[in-house]
This record gives C-alpha cells, sequence and structure tokens, in this order.
C-alpha cells in the first residue's frame, strides 16, 4: 500500500465544471471547476482542487470540509450568522451542517479535503 502520494492537478486532466451538489447561484454568474485528486485507501476522505469565478452562491454542506486557499477572496456568511472573509493563505474548516453564502469576490483556487 502507498503511505504517500503527491497531488498535483495534471493539465490534461479535465475538471468537473458541474456545480457541486448543495450549491445555487444567487447572483451573478460564477462557474466552477473541480480535480478529485485522490481518495483514500478506505474511502472517507476526497483530496483534490477547486476554482470558482465572481459571483454568490448558497451552499449547503453535506460533509465537513477543509480549506487551504491558494488565490483569490470570499465573503461566507453562514445563515444567520457572521461574514467571514478569507483569502490566499488562509486555512480554514466548514462543518457538515453549514448553510450559507459563498461571495466570491475574486477568483478562486483553494486546495481542499472532504472527510466523506
Amino acid at each position: 500500500m502507498n503511505t504517500l502520494t503527491k497531488l498535483s492537478v495534471n493539465t490534461d486532466t479535465t475538471p468537473d465544471t458541474n456545480d457541486l451538489d448543495g450549491w445555487v447561484v444567487v447572483d451573478g454568474n460564477p462557474t466552477m471547476r473541480t480535480w478529485a485528486l485522490h481518495t483514500n485507501s478506505d474511502g472517507t476522505m476526497l483530496s483534490g482542487v477547486w476554482e470558482a469565478t465572481p459571483g454568490t452562491y448558497h451552499a449547503t454542506y453535506t460533509a465537513y470540509e477543509f480549506v487551504h486557499m491558494i488565490s483569490g477572496r470570499i465573503v461566507i456568511t453562514p445563515d444567520g450568522g457572521t461574514s467571514v472573509t478569507v483569502r490566499a493563505g488562509d486555512a480554514f474548516v466548514v462543518e457538515a451542517d453549514f448553510k450559507g453564502t459563498w461571495k466570491i469576490e475574486e477568483p478562486v483556487r483553494k486546495h481542499f479535503d472532504f472527510k466523506l
């Protein structure tokens, strides 16, 4: 079994360009691209890269996510909660029961890890 995997986006690989399940556009015309790069051996974690263009989504999460921002800026506002701005270099987590908006203010590229 391989115990170390180096991940990189292969430009020959076509990303998934569908909006994520539970994500609905509420302002603008944002688009997203997702590269699923690795699933761990027991199938409980998914790692990859996500990109999005400016606009706003309302997101409903069903899985925990760890994020490291590579580039861009997003204002994330939980329904009924306080906004948080994240930008290049920031790391954050989103709990599985999150519901709220992601206002993408600058084109975004991020690494993600989902607990499945």
